[in-house]
C-alpha cells in the first residue's frame, strides 16, 4: 500500500510541476512561474528521494517529447540555455528534501532555510549551464554581468517569495502527507515527524 501511495504522490507532483511551468505570475520586468514552488514542495513534503523522483520523471517525460516544458519538449531542449534550471530543480529538490528530513524542529524559518539552500543550487546550475550553452554551443555570447542581472538579480525576488510560501505550506501540510505515506510499520519519515 505504501508503494501505491508513493507512486500516487510522485505522479501528482510530476503533474503539478508540469502545470506550474505554464502558470505565470505577471510581475514587472521578469514574470515567474509556479514551477519552482512545486519542485520545492516535492522535496519538503515527499522527502529527498521521492521528491527527486518526481522532478526527474518530469524532466525525462519532457525530454521524451511531451510538451510539458515551458517551451515544448524533446531532446533538443538540452540545447536551450534555460535547461540548466530544470537540472537544478532535480538537485535543488534533493537538497531541500534532505535538509528538511534532518531538521530537529520543523519550523517555518527552518523550512525556509532548506528552501533557500535548494534555490541556490537551482540558480548555480541554471546560470552555469546558461553561460556555457550561450557562449560555447549556440554562439550567442553573454557576459557575466548581464548573466547575473537577468538570470539572478531580476529573477530571484519572486523565487524567494515562493520559498516563503512553500515553507508556510510545508509547516501545515507535511505532517498530513507523512501520515498518508506511512504504513503501519514505522518508516524513517514517520519517525522524524512523530519524534518532534
Amino acid at each position: 500500500m505504501s508503494k501505491t501511495k508513493t507512486l500516487i504522490y510522485c505522479s501528482l507532483f510530476t503533474a503539478l510541476i508540469a502545470a506550474g511551468a505554464f502558470i505565470k505570475i505577471p510581475v514587472p520586468v521578469v514574470p515567474f512561474t509556479l514551477q519552482y514552488l512545486f519542485t520545492m514542495l516535492a522535496g519538503l513534503l515527499l522527502g529527498s528521494k521521492r521528491g527527486t523522483i518526481s522532478v526527474v520523471a518530469y524532466m525525462l517525460l519532457g525530454l521524451a517529447g511531451l510538451p510539458i516544458f515551458s517551451e515544448g519538449g524533446g531532446l533538443w531542449y538540452v540545447f536551450k540555455p534555460s535547461f540548466g534550471y530544470i537540472i537544478g530543480f532535480c538537485l535543488g529538490t534533493y537538497v531541500t528534501g534532505r535538509i528538511a528530513e534532518h531538521l530537529k524542529k520543523k519550523t517555518i524559518f527552518r523550512y525556509l532555510l532548506a528552501n533557500l539552500a535548494g534555490l541556490m543550487i537551482v540558480y548555480a546550475c541554471g546560470m552555469i549551464y546558461y553561460y556555457v550553452i550561450c557562449n560555447y554551443v549556440i554562439n550567442t555570447p553573454i557576459g557575466i554581468w548581464p548573466l547575473i542581472l537577468y538570470c539572478f538579480l531580476l529573477a530571484v525576488p519572486g523565487d524567494i517569495a515562493l520559498s516563503i510560501l512553500g515553507a508556510i505550506i510545508a509547516r501545515r501540510v507535511r505532517p498530513v502527507v507523512i501520515q498518508y505515506l506511512s504504513d503501519s510499520n514505522t518508516t524513517l519519515l514517520h519517525t522524524e515527524e512523530t519524534a518532534k
